[in-house]
């Protein structure tokens, strides 16, 4: 429980202090700060974090119950989208349907994930949130998530897939995480580990200030029917479901939590990135953002006390 409170002192702080910020400040700096931390400040915390923590165990799992949450999602999310064809007579724009996919299915286990599940569970775990998100989320979104918005969408051409395989290539991240493997068998000076660490920790605050600045830019609220579907599924029905299986495959105690957090984290910003590419509907991707974001509160405690 202290360890929640912490929690959210700091995740609420954090973001509002970035909220408070975004207004202020001009819109270009929230875009300079997102690529500072996607081209430096992720990569290096990822090293960093590497050299602290624990690579034993079934950490290979931990990609695998990432694709089958975000394909878990997406079946749920097309069941929902069915059903309310069937009880409503409506038909929702294609649109609409590929945000609503989205939503369901990738999740911010990255820039919300890794603080969430560092301040929870700590360091020595922090390679199971790694491989979840860089090996699972992360191909979700630009690969599967790329595939049903170019489905769902209107604006499609091969410049835009172009640029979505080159950006799968050169992602710092990846390219980190493997160094950072490496990295981990080198013995460095005591103050170089200790301003490594630092600097990750700073890194972490950060990135929460810029949720909270990319918060205050969204202005847009509707289609919340269609926004409880998705994060009901999301937020709730996934991660209880894969929740309550994960000791049958013999994960307990720490991992066990880092996928749970993972798998029950918010929408992430790049369903939101997906529906401005290919025009899908950003209202309901906006909302879906900042509703899971302040639904995370609530359902935190529950999984925590559940699992």
């Amino acid at each position: 429980m202290v360890n929640l409170l912490e929690l959210y002192v700091k995740l609420v702080g954090l973001v509002l202090v970035g909220f408070i910020l975004g207004r202020k400040l001009p819109s270009t700096v929230p875009t300079s700060l997102g690529q500072w931390l996607f081209w430096v400040g992720v990569p290096i915390s990822i090293v960093s974090f590497l050299r602290q923590t624990d690579l034993s165990g079934k950490i290979w799992i931990a990609p695998a119950i990432a694709h089958l949450a975000i394909l878990l999602g997406a079946f749920l999310a097309w069941l929902g989208i069915k059903g309310q064809i069937y009880f409503s007579n409506t038909i929702p724009q294609k649109s609409t349907q590929g945000s609503l996919l989205l939503a369901a299915m990738i999740g911010n286990t990255g820039y919300l994930g890794f603080p969430v599940t560092l301040a929870m569970v700590g360091k020595e775990y922090f390679a199971w949130a790694l491989f979840y998100d860089l090996l699972g989320s992360f191909p979700g979104a630009y690969a599967l998530g790329v595939a049903l918005g170019a489905h769902f969408g209107t604006n499609q051409n091969h410049h835009q897939f172009t640029q979505v395989a080159r950006a799968i290539i050169i992602n710092p991240a990846l390219w980190s995480f493997g160094f950072g493997l490496l990295f981990r068998q080198i013995a460095i000076p005591q103050i170089w580990e200790i301003g490594l660490d630092k600097f990750a920790w700073s890194t972490v605050a950060l990135s929460l200030i810029l949720i909270g600045m990319r918060l205050s830019k969204l202005n847009t609220w509707g289609n919340l029917p269609q926004v409880g579907i998705s994060l009901g599924i999301k937020m709730l029905i996934v991660p209880l479901i894969l929740g309550s299986i994960l000791p049958l495959l013999g994960l307990t105690g720490p991992a066990a939590k880092v996928i749970l957090l993972q798998m029950a984290m918010p929408p992430a910003f790049a369903s939101l990135v997906i529906a401005e590419t290919f025009n899908l509907d950003r209202n309901l991707a906006v909302t879906t953002l900042a509703l899971g974001v302040i639904l995370l509160l609530l359902t935190l405690p529950l999984w925590l006390w559940l699992f």
